[in-house]
């Protein structure tokens, strides 16, 4: 994650020149003699620098509290959107199962008409099939008793064909009131059925109301929900943009550190290299192993090389090999030398150049930083294996190691081509 934004290409070539003594960045030009195999490598470390954007390397603590409280903010924010994105989600969930529930209600409803419609028809029906029966049975009863008048018809007839003839008008007299009855009974019994279908209709509209009822109420929850995540957006928005400005600003103290160290740096090359010109002779053969372990005992945490920046998150040149190991381990010269510097700095707390000559033609410089202390002194000559200070986690340093840079010809290089 990038916490600072790129840095303008016009900062870049001044950055650029901070960068190889700072142990943060590349390699600056050298002097106008330098020979045209490093003026290459200048121009190769310089793109490699663009390409990560000259950012700075170290930070302090300051920017790494800033960096901290930036990257939480960051972090609280998209949490925050992930709430509020659930909440529009479950929104649009309950919108669209509002809308069912609307349809549901109103198909409930319709059901509700066309029953009640019937039952009223049906009641229609009910009372115009009794006024039937009881013109039918009147009409009936207006000729006699059926009963009375069949055996009235028995007693009077003359003859068998008399007989059935009585018999039958009695039958067709009892069938016509008995399927006026009958009909009277189906009418009513349709009336129920129908009257039925009303109770169920009428049940299921007052449960979708219901329904509905709780689902508005769940609607408002999640409204008042919504309204609450934006609001904490907006909270954690704000948030973000007062962390970037106190990232900014830690960013820029840190940049103003690195100018003031930067003319000390460069004095300090100026005398490498006026040291160089005066060197003659010097190691020629194998460089793998010419130097010894600067902590003996520690281990390797980072190598030199481009990587992401442990701060600021950005991918750059880390100029030196780092080697974890207990505060207060001792510090050995890798080779015979004379302390060229030792000085403190707030980018790298207890800081000491040691030059150790010519090595195949190039004169190389070991450098220590984040010290607790050194026991040496500038000018003084030192051996191989001599215990020159301690491990420390002074300066810009997240932790007890030592960061062991190697200068050849005042541009860094890779530490392990030595050891």
């Amino acid at each position: 994650m990038r916490i600072f934004p790129r840095a303008s290409r016009s900062r870049m070539a001044s950055f650029a020149l901070a960068g190889a003594l700072l142990a943060g960045s590349a390699a600056v030009p050298l002097a106008q003699a330098a020979d045209d195999g490093l003026k290459q490598e200048q121009k190769k470390v310089e793109k490699q620098l663009d390409h990560a954007h000259d950012e700075l390397e170290h930070s302090s603590a300051r920017a790494r509290r800033a960096a901290a409280a930036l990257e939480a903010s960051v972090a609280e924010l998209t949490s925050a959107r992930q709430v509020l994105d659930t909440a529009r989600a479950r929104v649009t969930a309950a919108k669209a199962r509002d809308e069912q529930m609307r349809a549901r209600l109103k198909v409930a409803e319709e059901r509700l008409r066309v029953a009640r419609a019937e039952v009223a028809a049906g009641q229609q029906a009910v009372a115009d099939q009794r006024a039937s029966v009881v013109d039918t049975v009147t009409s009936i009863y207006q000729e006699g008793d059926p009963e009375m008048l069949a055996v009235f018809s028995i007693l009077e007839a003359q003859s068998p064909s008399d007989l059935m003839r009585g018999v039958e008008a009695r039958k067709t007299v009892v069938g016509n009131e008995t399927a006026a009855y009958d009909e009277l009974r189906a009418t009513e019994v349709l009336l129920q059925v129908r009257e039925s279908r009303v109770e169920e209709a009428r049940a299921e509209v007052a449960e979708q109301r219901r329904e509905a009822a709780a689902h508005l109420r769940t609607m408002r929850g999640l409204h008042a929900e919504a309204r609450e995540a934006r609001a904490a957006v907006r909270t954690r928005v704000d948030a973000r943009r007062a962390a970037q400005r106190t990232a900014y600003a830690a960013k820029a103290r840190d940049q103003r550190v690195l100018d003031r160290l930067e003319q000390r740096e460069e004095r300090i090359r100026r005398q490498i290299l006026a040291a160089a010109a005066k060197t003659r002779g010097g190691y020629r053969g194998d460089a793998g192993g010419f130097f010894d372990n600067p902590a003996p005992g520690g281990y390797l945490t980072s190598p030199y090389g481009y990587r992401k920046h442990p701060i600021y998150g950005y991918w750059g040149l880390h100029d030196g090999t780092d080697f974890g190991a207990a505060c207060g381990t001792p510090m050995r010269a890798v080779a015979d030398g004379t302390v060229a510097s030792r000085y403190y700095s707030q980018v790298y707390g207890n800081r000491l150049h040691l030059n150790v000559g010519n090595v195949n033609g190039k004169y190389v410089t070991a450098v220590y930083n984040h010290a607790t202390n050194y026991t040496v002194s500038p000018g003084q000559r030192v051996s191989r294996g001599q215990v020159i200070g301690y491990v420390g986690s002074t300066g810009w340093s997240t932790g007890c190691h030592l960061h062991f840079t190697v200068l050849v010809n005042g541009a860094t290089a890779n530490p392990m081509n030595y050891l």
